[in-house]
């Protein structure tokens, strides 16, 4: 049987939780693919300036969208964290988490609430930072447990 992990130290509130390599490779990999269609688009002689606008309101929905996915965080304060997620954001106070999940597998921290709803947090995602994001999600886990009355699970 394993030791359990070492409580980690809480840090000053507020504070940011998001994936911020995942975050970088997405915003660079959408900056590259607008600036390169636009490119093709206004290097191709044949195209009307109809077709041009096409090609670059295209690379713009890419970049559009490649944002959106990179928009994931958790931020935590003194009264509770909000939760932003793809399309939604969600305030939560403290008393409402009850406890901090990241298993092995999971593709992002998912949080088990007061009402018996488990909501995921995609702020903390191991994809690309496995490491980072088990501290985040140690941090965060810690931060419910000095703040609320909810347990959690290792």
């Amino acid at each position: 049987m394993s030791a359990p992990a070492p409580r980690p130290e809480l840090p000053t509130l507020p504070v940011t939780f998001r994936p911020t390599r995942t975050r970088v490779v997405l915003l660079t990999v959408g900056a590259v693919m607008f600036v390169v269609i636009t490119a093709i688009a206004m290097s191709l002689e044949q195209l009307s300036p109809g077709e041009r606008s096409t090609f670059v309101l295209t690379a713009l929905i890419f970049f559009g969208v490649l944002a959106l996915l990179s928009r994931p965080k958790v931020v935590a304060d003194d009264q509770g964290v909000t939760v932003v997620n793809l399309t939604r954001t969600r305030r939560l106070s403290w008393a409402e988490i009850l406890r901090v999940n990241l298993r092995v597998g999971d593709p992002w921290v998912f949080l088990d609430l007061s009402d018996g709803t488990s909501m995921p947090a995609l702020g903390i995602q191991p994809g690309i930072a496995k490491e980072q994001a088990i501290r985040d999600a140690r941090m965060l886990r810690a931060l419910a447990e000095n703040h609320s009355t909810g347990t959690t699970d290792a």
